[in-house]
């Protein structure tokens, strides 16, 4: 992996756990020689991952849309900073950038994100590891609500390791490295739908 997408919450949440993990990614991936793409802000979560990746010398690249930028709300010190028009050339750069995919923490745009790469990856317009790193019981409810989904028959079997969820950094980036891609339904045949 030479990239990975994080996506994460653009507020700073007042438990300081939120905002340790986001550095702690930021500054593992470059310590890995990973390079960081996520969604070019410089606030909450998004600045805190983006500032520890810089730091710890990694390649950082934004990709934001034009309507942030006029906002203010734009990380100015990135490796790279590409702005777009619109949420969809945002998360379709997410995908063309990075060779898989981190969330934290955050909120309605980060679900959006998060539920796109795993759809994505399950229908088959890509090929890479979703990881979800679960800090401090964040996402329970949702892996509960990815089990369940399962359990009735709405995810297939074959789709459900498409979701990598750890709540330990090293352990989720080791099974994202070992990620192999499962059968996608553009591949199956209306038998197996």
């Amino acid at each position: 992996m030479n990239r990975l997408a994080v996506y994460c919450g653009s507020a700073t949440p007042a438990d300081p756990r939120y905002v340790d993990a986001a550095r702690l990614v930021g500054r593992t991936l470059a310590e890995r020689g990973i390079g960081l793409v996520y969604g070019g802000g410089r606030l909450g979560l998004m600045g805190a991952v983006a500032d520890a990746a810089l730091a710890a010398g990694g390649e950082v690249i934004g990709v934001i849309p034009r309507a942030l930028v006029d906002a203010e709300v734009a990380h100015r010190g990135l490796t790279e900073l590409h702005v777009v028009e619109t949420m969809h050339e945002r998360k379709a750069a997410f995908t063309d950038l990075s060779d898989g995919f981190v969330t934290l923490p955050g909120g309605t745009g980060t679900m959006d994100e998060l539920w796109e790469a795993m759809s994505w990856a399950q229908l088959g317009y890509h090929a890479k590891p979703v990881g979800l790193l679960n800090v401090a019981g964040f996402y329970d409810g949702l892996l509960q609500f990815w089990a369940t989904m399962g359990e009735t028959g709405f995810v297939r079997a074959q789709h459900r390791p498409i979701l990598i969820a750890s709540d330990d950094l090293d352990a989720l980036l080791a099974r994202m490295a070992a990620y192999r891609p499962h059968e996608t339904i553009f591949a199956m045949k209306a038998g197996k739908l």
